[in-house]
Parts: structure tokens; sequence; C-alpha cells
């Protein structure tokens, strides 16, 4: 179900919103110090394109820098995407059919935000940045 989710997604919205994305990364590393938005571009891009089966957590080793970065993120280039995304959201969901694909881009908001400090993981994989060391 996931693969046939994916695939009509691809079609419908997915692909054009990697390839916005991916433009966007590029132009980030073009202008050289903006690479880390341009790798975070690269993944959002990524996700755009098959996002059921996956979702977005936060990495908690990511560092104060992480933070600025995503608040000049946030200014920039953030709040204009998860706005953008949240009316594709809203535009989906209007027919029953299309309410998955809404979900879909209200789970991208998220990431389109703050991008920076989180990782895109297997809906599997319940806590990927937990690691027990065997001692309480």
């Amino acid at each position: 179900m996931k693969t046939l989710l994916n695939v009509i997604w691809l079609i419908f919205s997915g692909l054009w919103i990697a390839l916005g994305y991916a433009l966007a990364g590029i132009i980030c590393f073009i202008l050289i110090v903006t690479i880390p938005f341009g790798i975070a571009c690269f993944r959002i891009a990524g996700f755009a394109l098959w996002p059921f089966g996956y979702r977005v957590t936060e990495r908690h080793d990511a560092g104060a820098a992480s933070g600025i970065g995503n608040i000049i993120w946030l200014i920039v280039a953030g709040i204009w995407l998860a706005i953008g995304h949240i009316l594709a959201g809203i535009s989906f969901c209007v027919t029953i059919i299309g309410i998955p694909f809404g979900l879909a881009h209200f789970k991208m908001v998220p990431v389109s935000l703050m991008p920076l400090g989180r990782e895109i993981v297997p809906t599997a994989q319940a806590y990927p940045s937990y690691r027990w060391t065997g001692t309480y």
C-alpha cells in the first residue's frame, strides 16, 4: 500500500516539490556559505519524493549551530515553505481520496520549517537516536 501511495504522490506533487528543493539545494551549494542548508534541501527533496513509510525525528546530538541555522532558515525560507505545505495539505484534504496526500504534506511541515538537527528515518525504526548502554 505504501508503494502505491508513493507512486501516486510522486506523480501528483512529489516530483515537483522534490525538484524545487533540489534547485534550492543547488543554489545553496553555489553560494558556498549556505552549504549546510543545501544538504538539508537535498535531504528534504528525497523525503518529498517518497514520504510514505518514513518519518521525521529530532537528532538529540545536534548542537547550538543547528539551532542558529534553524532560526536563519525559518526567517529566510522556512515559514514560506511551511505555509505552502499547509495550504497544499488543506487542498488535498478536501477530497476523501486526497486525505493521505494532505497528511503527507502536513508531515513535511516540521522538516521544512526547521530542517537542521532532524533526520528522516523509516517508520519501522522506533527510536533512531536512542541507544541503550546497558546501565541505568
